[in-house]
């Protein structure tokens, strides 16, 4: 099943930063965009996950066209199917880490996975303030709490950027498994070419054009 199709997406801010992007994404699909710093790759993300509008181009979700759904739907949808992943984890620093766990569980109407704590090595610091975390526990935390509303469609922006490189491969293997037991998709943006070869396919963003790599 097609889960996201993007078709001839093109953005500027002061000048070009790409055009004529396109690409699909499909059930249990991983790709990998890296690139420059300031080659686009994030705003292409925040495109493709609705954060931004395209200014040329298309972004289908789920079979539907993203600029003809009512600002509702959107929402719903944003909501109940896509999980973004990014390298400031955004966590609400009043609240435990359980806590930002249960928002997520109750607005997705979804029951917190203990055994995805565990193997994220969070199930020990949970109930402890998210301030009282160290940068790489908030964001396993972060990810927990995506996960926690098991979307369709996982945005991932830099998402190991605050782990080490053990734990981050043990992260993207849990991401891996997700997605084949949910029949989910991934976009990963990072600088890190190891990771990124770790997804099913990986495109370069280099000279305004998004070429595939592997």
């Amino acid at each position: 099943m097609n889960l996201l199709s993007a078709k001839n997406i093109s953005h500027t801010f002061e000048y070009e930063l790409f055009s004529d992007v396109s690409l699909e994404l499909h059930e249990r699909d991983s790709i990998a965009i890296i690139g420059t710093s300031g080659s686009g790759k994030s705003t292409l993300l925040h495109i493709l996950s609705t954060l931004l509008k395209a200014q040329k181009g298309s972004v289908s979700l789920f079979g539907e066209d993203t600029s003809k759904l009512k600002e509702k739907k959107l929402s719903q949808i944003k909501r109940e199917s896509l999980g973004l992943v990014f390298q400031s984890h955004y966590l609400f620093k009043g609240f435990s880490a359980y806590e930002n766990l249960e928002v997520a569980a109750i607005l997705s109407e979804r029951n917190i996975d203990e055994k995805l704590l565990q193997k994220l090595g969070i199930d020990g610091c949970i109930k402890q303030k998210v301030t009282e975390l160290s940068g790489g526990q908030q964001q396993r935390v972060s990810i927990a709490r995506v996960l926690t509303k098991q979307p369709r469609i996982i945005f991932a922006d830099e998402p190991t950027g605050n782990l080490d490189k053990k734990t981050a491969s043990e992260v993207m293997t849990l991401f891996f498994e997700y997605l084949e037991a949910k029949a989910a998709a991934m976009v990963l943006v990072t600088h890190d070419e190891a990771l990124a070869h770790m997804c099913k396919r990986v495109y370069r963003l280099e000279n305004k054009k998004l070429e595939l790599v592997k």
